[in-house]
């Protein structure tokens, strides 16, 4: 399994002394909670996009390559890449070449986001949002696994002989998480593609979340790319601990109580039981999510959400020294107990090249020579893209 954090990068103020971080000030926050991660041991660093304040995260690709030249072996992912308003063909280009600097530690999360107004400010309508989904995320599907796409639907100008460079490291495209709260068209649109499901898991019970990652296996086998419990499953979840649970307790309500991602709803105890907030002592963290198993089944990736709510730097780095260093190594042993064979692992980039090439030498895109466009010929590549592979190696690869 995979463990790491995701942000939504909201900048919010501090209950405790009034005082609100600026974009420049959060952003370097950011930066450092990332690096922190992965010197506690933690897998994985994700991160949101939002176009409006509070949050200041337009850019994830820019941002997660920095990370990137900054770490070693965090994998870079989104929370959520926004497939309904950004262009499929900009995102194959910045995630393949976030691939590539990366050295392949790279994937990413999409979704249609939270946020209805973001719409409009780039030229799309709101009503269309889950056609917008559908039809772009196919479009993105094909561009990393065709040199060359003539496409036409509804939403975009028609493509012809269009080739997105650069074309996927190794020849593998970027593994895609679908990520959805409450659609049970996305879930259905990952079981399609074989593509992985992450249910965010932060603001609903846990009944409505069974649901979906019920349906999103049952369709997974439905389209013949493994068992249910082959499917590539991921959970969110939030957490705030202390040696001694009530200081926990005390430590945290002011956070929940003032923050507007909690809406000044429900108390923290009513809020803890009805969804995955757990806050108190270490081994209340580990009891709680080493039982997400038997809710959800076996998962492949668990993030939680650290870094919100107005929580300062200081006090996130240490939440994260607790994280990697009590909880994590025991959940990893906990979820890993009478794993069955059967269950993948978590995706990489690795085992995905694996799967695609066994032994042989991946794909290397070599160009021809620059024709200014790709209407002439077969293929604007001196090299022929090798067979396709079985999805996630839950079948055979073609001769």
């Amino acid at each position: 399994m995979q463990f790491g954090i995701f942000t939504v990068s909201d900048i919010t103020q501090d209950p405790t002394d009034g005082t609100t971080p600026s974009e420049a000030e959060r952003i370097k926050a950011t930066l450092r909670i990332a690096k922190h991660a992965e010197e506690v041991g933690l897998d994985v660093f994700a991160l949101g996009e939002h176009h409006n304040p509070p949050f200041w995260s337009s850019s994830p690709t820019t941002t997660l390559a920095y990370i990137a030249a900054q770490t070693e072996r965090l994998i870079l992912s989104t929370a959520t890449t926004l497939i309904t308003t950004n262009d499929p063909v900009k995102i194959a280009e910045d995630y393949a070449m976030l691939q590539h600097v990366s050295d392949g530690r790279a994937d990413l999360m999409i979704g249609r986001g939270n946020t209805g107004p973001v719409y409009p400010w780039f030229g799309k309508d709101i009503r269309q949002g889950l056609p917008l989904a559908i039809e772009n995320y196919n479009l993105l599907h094909r561009l990393w696994r065709e040199d060359v796409v003539d496409w036409e639907g509804q939403f975009r100008t028609p493509l012809q002989g269009f080739t997105s460079t650069p074309r996927p490291l190794d020849g593998v495209a970027p593994f895609v998480w679908h990520g959805s709260i409450r659609t049970p068209e996305i879930a259905e649109q990952a079981a399609y593609y074989g593509d992985g499901f992450f249910a965010n898991n932060i603001f609903w019970p846990k009944e409505h979340y069974q649901r979906l990652i019920a349906l999103y296996r049952q369709r997974f086998a439905h389209y013949g790319h493994g068992t249910p419990e082959q499917a590539i499953v991921g959970l969110g979840g939030q957490v705030f601990m202390a040696a001694k649970s009530q200081d926990a307790v005390t430590q945290f309500r002011p956070y929940f109580d003032n923050a507007p991602v909690y809406g000044h709803g429900p108390s923290l105890e009513d809020f803890s039981e009805m969804t995955p907030l757990t806050v108190g002592s270490p081994q209340q963290v580990i009891d709680r999510y080493a039982a997400m198993r038997e809710t959800y089944g076996d998962y492949q990736r668990q993030l939680f959400l650290m870094d919100h709510a107005g929580l300062p730097l200081k006090t996130v780095l240490e939440q994260l020294d607790i994280l990697g260093g009590e909880v994590v190594p025991v959940l990893r042993k906990e979820l890993q107990k009478n794993r069955p064979a059967g269950v993948p692992d978590a995706p990489t980039h690795a085992n995905l090249v694996a799967a695609k090439y066994g032994d042989e030498a991946p794909r290397q895109a070599i160009p021809g020579a620059n024709r200014g466009d790709n209407l002439v010929g077969a293929s604007p590549y001196q090299d022929s893209p090798a067979p396709a592979g079985a999805a996630f190696g839950l079948g055979r690869k073609e001769a």
